[in-house]
């Protein structure tokens, strides 16, 4: 089934939140919490692109969400890159895939420096992230925190994601 991917719209966000919430909650690294950052990056207004995938009939089967961080401190240009939701029942058919590549394309293209995210090496590695031993986020494994510059090399530095990602 051909998948479309688009902006969200404000009728997409009930079922944002509930893809969100099914995708994760078997997940062994989940908080329980990614549904609930998504809406707090939203409320705040820092949600700096937030794309769905979208089949056939409408329905949507996944999400990607991109915000500022700050690295010592400061507005770089950087972006994090987080949650990324599939349905559980349409995983591993390319919809994650293919919403990154549309949001990279989409935030290179808008000249964002590069993006971080902390995930798995293996899948986000396909895409050129990388870790870097002079960018960090605190109190995580390194291996785990990956980082992919867009418009400049991955520089160094503790980086801090927003607010929005401590909601408990």
């Amino acid at each position: 089934m051909r998948m479309m991917v688009r902006d969200e719209t404000a009728g997409d966000i009930p079922a944002i939140g509930a893809l969100i919430t099914a995708a994760f909650r078997s997940a062994p690294h989940a908080s329980g919490t990614e549904a609930a950052i998504v809406e707090a990056l939203r409320a705040a207004g820092a949600l700096s692109l937030s794309l769905v995938a979208c089949d056939e009939a409408g329905d949507v089967r996944g999400h990607v969400a991109f915000s500022p961080v700050l690295i010592d401190g400061r507005d770089t240009g950087w972006l994090g890159l987080g949650p990324l939701a599939v349905h559980p029942d349409r995983q591993r058919q390319g919809i994650g895939r293919d919403l990154l590549r549309a949001g990279l394309a989409r935030l290179g293209a808008a000249g964002a420096a590069g993006i971080v995210v902390l995930g798995d090496p293996a899948y986000y590695g396909r895409f050129g992230f990388a870790a870097h031993s002079g960018l960090r986020l605190p109190d995580v494994p390194a291996e785990y925190f990956l980082a992919l510059g867009l418009r400049q090399s991955v520089p160094s530095g503790t980086v801090a994601y927003h607010p929005a990602f401590n909601v408990t």
